[in-house]
C-alpha cells in the first residue's frame, strides 16, 4: 500500500485526542484558585484551556491564563498527565504560580477566587477529585505546604 494511503487511513481510523492544559495554583494557606466560567453549567472550575497546533504545553497554559484573566503565571512543574475515560481527551496538569497582573474579567471568566480544598463550590466531580489528589500529594511531598485535605 502506498505511504499516502496508509497515512490517510490511519488518520481516519485512529482515535483522535484533544489535549487540554490546566493550572493548579495554591496560596500560602493551601487554598486552590478556581475560575467562575460564564459558559458552564457548573460555573466554578480549574483554570484550563486547549493546546493549539504546534504549541508547547507550558506556553499554552500561560497563554490561556493570560487570555482569560490578564495575569501572568509561571508553569513550575508538570504534575500529571491523564487520559479521560469519558471522552478522547488528554489533560496535562501543571503546578503554577501567579507572577504578575491584576484580574480582568473576560468573556469566559467572570471571577477568580481561592477556595479551601475541603470547602469547594459546586463543580465537576472529576475536577474536585483532581484538586484533592494534587493537594494530598503536595501535602506529603512538601512539609511547608499543608492543605489539610480530607479524603472523600
Amino acid at each position: 500500500m502506498p505511504l499516502w494511503v496508509h497515512l490517510l487511513a490511519s488518520r481516519i481510523v485512529r482515535p483522535r485526542f484533544r489535549v487540554a492544559v490546566a493550572a493548579m495554583i495554591f496560596d500560602e494557606q493551601g487554598r486552590v484558585l478556581l475560575f467562575k466560567h460564564t459558559y458552564r453549567i457548573f460555573e466554578w472550575g480549574i483554570p484550563a484551556g486547549g493546546l493549539e497546533h504546534g504549541e508547547q504545553p507550558e506556553k499554552a497554559i500561560v497563554r490561556e491564563f493570560y487570555e482569560e484573566t490578564g495575569m501572568q503565571i509561571e508553569a513550575q512543574k508538570l504534575f500529571l498527565a491523564q487520559s479521560a475515560k469519558e471522552e478522547p481527551n488528554v489533560s496535562l496538569i501543571y503546578l503554577c504560580k501567579i507572577v504578575s497582573g491584576t484580574f480582568k474579567e473576560s468573556l469566559e471568566i467572570s471571577e477568580m477566587k481561592y477556595f479551601d480544598v475541603n470547602d469547594l463550590p459546586h463543580m465537576l466531580f472529576a475536577e474536585k477529585n483532581l484538586i484533592h489528589v494534587v493537594a494530598k500529594s503536595l501535602d506529603t511531598r512538601n512539609a511547608g505546604f499543608n492543605p489539610q485535605c480530607k479524603a472523600d
